[in-house]
């Protein structure tokens, strides 16, 4: 259901005009959203009692659409949805498919939804970014049973781990996928909507987000494209996107060259954990002359 608001600010659900399929989902045009970056649906969650994302429980999923089907871009909780049809689909919860098809094969044994006494001991610690600039270290979030294993975050991972992710991508699908699949990735399927740009309405979890001003950015099917050139040497067509805790990643198809980039650090898209992204990317294709 599509929600709007009455006079009086209560939320008002009606049906939306057209189906959500499977490519609505993973190019974030279904009209999911997540609350932090869209205000009405922070107080359609609030007027509605529903659970927040983060608490892990089935009926956060429910939420309804702010926007009917293939109208805009806005980043939401699609790809948890397509976890789920992951799971109706394959009979398996999705980190037993994940492990088999994915994480298995391409031997990214410190990848999963939960974490062993020794993965914890290195676990790497959250700090918030402070007005002053400061950082200051956060407890370890408890781990507590859910309900659903979210297909659009929640692993727990190493920056070893996700690059031999990114290289088999790079190298056509390395085994887990087929070259022809990951093309189609790679390719707009947004057509001419504006994607990448968000609003923040909870600054100490994210700051406003817009990593390429100025550009066109669109959307593969699970990444961000940028059909220019980047300012720090990827080519166009490049792919990429990002963890809340200001972890990224880009791939450059055309340069052959895949980088990730991984912190602990609130809130998103913090600029000084940009900066030395981008320093790092520059640093890269420099290096090994393709810049």
């Amino acid at each position: 259901m599509l929600t709007g608001f009455d006079a009086a600010g209560r939320p008002q659900l009606r049906a939306a005009k057209r189906p959500i399929t499977l490519k609505h989902l993973l190019t974030h045009t279904a009209g999911f959203c997540y609350e932090q970056w869209n205000p009405d649906l922070e107080r359609c969650v609030a007027a509605l009692g529903m659970p927040q994302m983060g608490s892990g429980r089935l009926a956060a999923l429910r939420m309804p659409l702010m926007f009917d089907p293939g109208e805009r871009w806005e980043y939401g909780i699609n790809i948890d949805w397509v976890g789920r049809l992951v799971e109706e689909l394959s009979g398996q919860k999705l980190d037993a498919y994940l492990a088999e098809h994915i994480t298995g094969p391409l031997g990214m044994t410190d990848t999963g939804f939960t974490v062993s006494s020794e993965q914890r001991a290195r676990q790497a610690t959250v700090h918030q970014r402070e007005p002053n600039g400061s950082l200051v270290p956060q407890p370890f979030e408890e781990l507590t049973p859910r309900e659903f294993l979210a297909g659009g975050g929640g692993l727990y991972s190493t920056a070893g781990d996700y690059l031999a992710f990114l290289q088999a991508l790079l190298q056509g699908g390395g085994g887990i996928l087929k070259p022809e699949t990951v093309a189609l990735m790679g390719e707009n399927h947004i057509g001419g909507l504006q994607a990448g740009i968000l609003k923040t309405n909870n600054p100490p979890l994210t700051n406003d987000v817009d990593f390429f001003p100025g550009q066109q950015v669109r959307w593969g099917l699970g990444y961000m494209l940028t059909p220019e050139p980047g300012p720090d040497g990827r080519s166009p067509g490049s792919v990429a996107w990002a963890g809340i805790f200001n972890s990224y990643y880009w791939l450059d198809p055309v340069k052959r060259m895949a980088g990730v980039m991984m912190t602990q650090v609130l809130p998103f898209a913090d600029p000084q954990v940009l900066a030395v992204y981008g320093a790092f990317e520059r640093e890269l294709y420099s290096a090994l002359g393709n810049s």
